[in-house]
């Protein structure tokens, strides 16, 4: 059985991004901070979503979680229960936030008419974007039914699979929309092809990841010897794994964009608290629920990849995952995770190819 870094002290150094992501986040002054961080209420952190019964499928049931059938060959390492959805509705409070209430930077025309919504979670993306936009149809797919019943009449959520071959036809979307599938793709480039398969000429596609591992300027990271062991967790349980975590860190966006065949291709970079350090009003309260995503499911991010992948004691777990709480608490950890937004085209010249 391999050690956990939990066993010896690691000395290894918070991961260093070889990317340009802005300046260093301006730290709030101790006495502007608090332990409440009364931002975060339980109705506007995330609200409750009625899932699809489980009797459609045979859910996997794995230390007392579920998760996605195994009529996918797909491995994918979060549960899809209603503790897991409720971290992710947060998270696209968050990205809702960091965008001023925009849900999406590519320039999209008014009478934007087929979108497409690729691992909708629990489709709030897509309900939100359905209500803008009602004159839209929109198309959420993911691997689980754990969508709300209740949606807006221009909205529909299906299964699929977004590894594999796409089952629309080509040419069909004005939008793609992909977010946060860090851990859950083997090959980026065939998710960039199947996009632009699917994407009309002309249309868009647009695709924001975060980077799980820790960051600080300050190097107040590189000391906690939790954050070090999630920092671990993550880069190396990607390998592992077979599908990294790091997206951002690896550039596999623009790249795999471009190999597609996508022209005007922008993108956006964001450096994310984590916690209500940063000193800008807006950047506290996308970080306080930042940090409570991840407090919320915990577990539910590091299970599969600590105990599956990683193969590291039980016995460690409970200790690392309290001293994960705890230094997403310490107001002396500045701590910031690497964020971005990439949008491109579908050149008009693709429809006479």
């Amino acid at each position: 059985m391999s050690t956990s870094p939990t066993s010896q002290k690691s000395r290894s150094q918070s991961p260093r991004t070889n990317l340009a992501l802005g300046e260093a986040v301006a730290i709030r002054d101790d006495e502007e901070q608090d332990d409440n961080d009364s931002a975060i209420g339980s109705d506007d952190a995330a609200s409750s979503t009625a899932s699809i019964t489980s009797s459609i499928l045979h859910y996997r049931t794995i230390q007392g979680r579920s998760f996605h059938s195994e009529k996918y060959n797909t491995q994918y390492f979060a549960p899809n229960d209603d503790q897991q959805s409720e971290s992710m509705d947060i998270t696209h409070h968050y990205l809702t936030l960091l965008l001023d209430n925009k849900l999406f930077l590519a320039p999209l025309k008014k009478d934007v008419q087929k979108v497409l919504d690729v691992g909708t979670g629990t489709g709030i993306w897509a309900i939100d974007f359905a209500d803008e936009f009602p004159g839209a149809e929109i198309v959420g797919t993911d691997l689980s039914p754990i969508q709300p019943t209740w949606v807006p009449p221009n909205i529909k959520f299906e299964l699929e699979d977004a590894t594999g071959t796409w089952s629309w036809p080509e040419n069909t979307f004005d939008f793609v929309h992909l977010r946060y599938l860090f851990g859950a793709i083997a090959d980026w480039n065939a998710l960039f092809a199947e996009a632009y398969r699917t994407c009309k000429p002309g249309g868009w596609v647009q695709s924001c990841e975060i980077d799980p591992p820790f960051y600080s300027d300050d190097g107040t990271v590189d000391d906690n010897t939790a954050m070090q062991t999630w920092n671990t967790v993550v880069r190396e349980g990607g390998i592992k794994f077979g599908r990294t975590f790091c997206v951002v860190d690896e550039g596999l966006q623009v790249p795999g964009l471009q190999a597609a065949g996508f022209v005007d291709i922008q993108q956006q970079n964001f450096k994310v608290p984590v916690g209500s350090w940063a000193k800008d009003p807006k950047l506290q309260q996308v970080g306080q629920f930042l940090r409570s995503t991840m407090e919320n499911d915990m577990e539910g991010y590091t299970m599969i990849l600590w105990h599956q992948v990683m193969g590291w004691p039980k016995d460690e777990y409970q200790v690392f995952l309290m001293g994960m709480r705890k230094a997403l608490r310490d107001k002396r950890i500045h701590s910031y995770m690497n964020l971005r937004y990439v949008w491109a085209r579908k050149p008009e010249e693709a429809a006479e190819a």
